[in-house]
């Protein structure tokens, strides 16, 4: 009886963390919203209108769908909802229609489809090892892990003020990854496979589910030196695994490849025009690249090693153009950054394979390959880092290690979404919600992990605390200078490369700390 009140205490505490939650994306339901509040507006229309040959064709809006079918399919069915609320809304050519019906059903729709996050969250907190016995709830590792995630920060501000559908996608993730610790492996495949034709950016993740499902499932047993029983292969669960993928893909693009749509669909999926940054440089390693060329080209230019005349204008006061041209350094191109991608994900998948550690291994592989892909990809956009955190949370309850580098990629890439938000009013609300959350995933991690070393060094410290200054330089100092006419793009420079730095050692830190790790070997039973 005592473990049953304590499930029924579990269960109220964690339904008061989701209601509260909920009750804040509520009050944001009036908060500003970005041009992907028009971009799903306009999907909702294509999708009601339109015959299933058309979607992928239709360009009336600059906003053209660009997600996989199963999304086409998720915005199909809202729109069947969605003309109970205001039906003008779902008029292709009522470009930036905003009635406040609209709003309020587009901003509903997020709220409730995040029941499947909060679900996946409960399923996560699950497979957290309680051993860490804790008398104050408080301190448990699965309170502090369902906080980090259902009240996560970035998440809050992309999905509920900047707007997007992130929340039920992330869950589809998290549950997924909770099927596989729960060693339910083809329940996990088949999420994956499902979310990967919902959006398809989660490919960045994909060779870490890959071989952690060819390791543990289509292989049945180690040796006792924890290496690789090759004996044990199963051509079953190949055969399982290859036709749950088949038949996701069957389901998804199969209508498409009997229109002779395929290749259509494909060039909306990736977008090889873009430029190599997004309008605002994401922190990564591009953005460091970026921003060496730029130190290169006025440094040349002082010293009289450039030709002025022959440097692209947009280059240097414009600075954040969509193509942006490198000056000094070699122009990059997708099959470049494709290429580093492919190495720099290398060493983690090899470590999944040789190194295997059961679901910390597999997490830690999948955040190194978001990681490795948010540093290298092509065009890659800011809010991609909650691909990493996400997941990271996971690991942060459990070791200190993994604690101070989740404060250190939190922060940083929390920091780096600011600048989607650039409208005054907002300017209290994310700096009070980055605040409550930052302040609150310090003091719990430290709290866990008091009785080991610090989680951060002083070096680490002292380049967190810096990022209250930029702030102040870039919201309140900069605008009332002279420079903000010549050089408008200086506080997004700053921002993305100081970040950057962030970003770059957290990726480094935690690559070290994987290939270092010694293995513990646990024979894996038949």
């Amino acid at each position: 009886s005592a473990r049953r009140v304590m499930a029924a205490g579990g269960r109220s505490w964690f339904r008061a963390l989701a209601l509260g939650v909920s009750f804040l994306k509520c009050l944001l339901i009036p908060a500003y919203y970005s041009t992907d509040f028009e971009v799903h507006r306009n999907w909702l229309a294509i999708t009601h209108n339109l015959p299933l040959s058309q979607w992928y064709y239709e360009a009336t809006s600059e906003w053209t769908l660009d997600y996989p079918p199963f999304f086409a399919w998720f915005e199909y069915t809202l729109s069947h909802v969605a003309k109970y609320f205001d039906p003008k809304m779902l008029v292709i050519e009522n470009l930036n229609y905003t009635s406040r019906a609209t709003v309020f059903f587009q901003r509903f729709s997020v709220i409730f489809t995040d029941i499947l996050f909060i679900y996946a969250v409960r399923e996560c907190c699950r497979c957290v090892n309680g051993k860490r016995a804790a008398k104050d709830i408080l301190e448990k590792p699965t309170f502090i892990l369902a906080v980090l995630l259902l009240w996560n920060f970035g998440l809050l501000i992309v999905d509920h003020i900047h707007f997007q559908y992130n929340g039920f996608l992330f869950g589809l993730m998290l549950l997924s990854v909770a099927r596989l610790c729960q060693k339910r492996y083809l329940e996990g495949a088949l999420l994956f496979a499902v979310l990967l034709h919902f959006k398809h950016i989660y490919v960045y993740v994909a060779p870490a589910y890959g071989i952690y499902l060819l390791r543990s499932y289509c292989f049945t047993a180690n040796n006792a030196d924890g290496s690789l029983k090759w004996r044990s292969f199963s051509l079953l669960h190949v055969t399982l695994l290859g036709l749950i993928v088949c038949l996701v893909s069957a389901l998804s693009l199969g209508p498409f490849i009997v229109l002779g749509q395929l290749p259509q669909v494909l060039s909306r999926l990736f977008p090889f025009k873009r430029g190599l940054c997004h309008a605002y440089w994401a922190p990564n390693f591009w953005a460091l690249y970026n921003a060496m060329d730029k130190a290169l080209t006025i440094f040349g230019l002082k010293c009289n090693f450039l030709d002025p005349t022959k440097i692209p204008k947009a280059s240097m006061t414009g600075g954040l153009v969509q193509e942006f041209q490198h000056t000094v350094l070699p122009s990059v191109t997708p099959l470049a950054t494709l290429i580093c991608t492919f190495i720099s994900i290398l060493p983690s998948v090899f470590c999944l394979w040789f190194k295997p550690q059961g679901p910390r291994g597999f997490l830690q592989c999948l955040v190194l390959c978001a990681l490795s892909s948010f540093m290298f990809g092509w065009h890659v956009h800011e809010k991609a880092i909650l691909l990493a955190i996400l997941p990271l949370s996971l690991l942060s309850v459990q070791r200190a290690k993994d604690a101070g580098i989740y404060l250190i990629l939190t922060t940083t890439g929390h920091f780096s979404l600011f600048p989607l938000l650039f409208t005054s009013p907002e300017l209290p609300i994310k700096i009070l919600l980055m605040l409550l959350f930052t302040v609150y995933s310090f003091s719990s991690l430290k709290s866990l992990f008091r009785r080991e070393r610090p989680l951060l060094n002083w070096l680490e410290t002292i380049y967190l605390i810096q990022l209250v200054p930029l702030e102040i330089f870039c919201e309140i100092i900069f605008p009332l200078t002279p420079w903000k006419r010549q050089f408008p793009f200086v506080p997004l420079l700053l921002t993305s490369v100081y970040c950057a730095l962030g970003v770059t050692y957290a990726w480094l830190k935690l690559y070290i700390s994987v290939l270092t790790e010694r293995i513990s070997v646990r024979p894996k039973a038949e």
